[in-house]
């Protein structure tokens, strides 16, 4: 492989070759994710067929390619028919050496600010949970204080003195059970890193969902049958599942909708962290719901530490899903529009077994 074809197939960014007639001829590995089909279905195609940007392009891009400047384009949103739009901005510029060949470059804002803050979850989540771990552990004997006089002043009470006394110990539980789940956020083990058939671990999700907080929903398996093993903590995956069938249920209707758990393979996608070091994250895991979706002015923020889009929610539940999916070298990410919200969870395949002639 040369220098050239290396660093193109490298760039974290989606990169698209075009000809003179604006047709595909070649992309690299994150354009592949980004259109979520493989270079092969993408060349020869119409590049204007298969992307979708929200701005007067043609012009511009004609007088790129007959004057040989490059042109950028900031803060455009761009889609492709199969993903919600998002924020990008397009470099485009002429290939040198290939007539009427240009060379298009998209940078999703959204997708590099997520990634900054999926790389720093585990900073950021311990500075805050470690504050919230000392208050905790302050707080709770005086709460237990507070539940016990309370349900001791409730035995000589009457009924009207009666339901106060109930509002004292029902808050301070509330409490209680905000603390604990600051204590499990904070002291989640390392994952024991074993092959896992991530089918096994979704039927166990559903089975539980269905009978709890999902029971009035219907969720519909659309599994890839060839999905290898992962590499990864069953339980702690388990943990992932439900937090989002839980997520997607509470989201819902009351009346009831539909929940989608779906898993494929994807041999381009590479997670590149800051310090330059890549790994193959192939193996995709997708909880869909057909809720509301998300607050716009959350999504960003959804896995921080205290960010919840309910009311009376804790914000922890979607943080303790990073720190674990963090924990297993993998990516989480989320994308919403009315209707359909997408949490996608990309890991790692589990090691190849040595065969004993190796």
């Amino acid at each position: 492989m040369s220098d050239e074809t290396a660093i193109w197939s490298a760039l974290p960014v989606p990169g698209i070759v075009l000809d003179g007639d604006d047709r595909i001829t070649s992309v690299n590995s994150a354009a592949e994710s980004f259109f979520n089909v493989s270079e092969r279905a993408l060349v020869g195609q119409p590049v204007w067929d298969r992307l979708m940007v929200d701005a007067p392009m043609e012009e511009s891009f004609r007088r790129a390619r007959d004057h040989g400047t490059p042109l950028f384009v900031n803060d455009v949103d761009v889609g492709t028919g199969e993903r919600p739009p998002m924020q990008c901005n397009l470099q485009i510029g002429p290939l040198p050496g290939e007539s009427g060949a240009m060379i298009l470059v998209i940078s999703p804002r959204e997708l590099a600010g997520r990634m900054t803050k999926s790389q720093s979850v585990k900073s950021a989540a311990q500075s805050a949970i470690g504050m919230a771990q000392m208050l905790a552990h302050e707080i709770k004997n005086p709460l237990a204080g507070i539940t016990g006089a309370a349900q001791l002043l409730s035995m000589n009470l009457g009924q009207e003195d009666l339901e106060l006394t109930e509002l004292i110990v029902a808050e301070t539980r509330r409490i209680l059970k905000l603390l604990e789940q600051v204590d499990e956020f904070g002291n989640t083990k390392p994952p024991t890193l074993r092959p896992v058939n991530l089918h096994d671990v979704l039927d166990r999700a559903r089975r539980s969902a269905l009978l709890g907080v999902a029971a009035h929903m219907k969720i519909v398996e659309d599994y890839d049958p060839s999905l290898p093993l992962a590499h990864g903590d069953p339980d702690q995956l388990l943990q992932v599942l439900l937090n989002l069938v839980k997520n997607a249920a509470q989201a819902s209707d009351k009346e009831g909708g539909t929940i989608r758990l779906r898993t494929f393979y994807e041999h381009s996608f590479r997670l590149r962290r800051a310090d330059g070091d890549g790994r193959a994250l192939p193996l995709q895991v997708e909880v869909i719901d057909d809720g509301p979706g998300l607050p716009a002015d959350l999504e960003g923020d959804i896995f921080d530490p205290f960010v919840s889009g309910r009311e009376n929610g804790t914000g922890l539940g979607l943080a303790l899903v990073s720190k674990i999916v963090s924990d297993h070298g993998g990516w989480i990410s989320v994308s919403s529009v009315p209707g359909r919200t997408v949490f996608r969870i990309s890991l790692p395949c589990a090691p190849r077994e040595p065969k004993e002639s190796d």
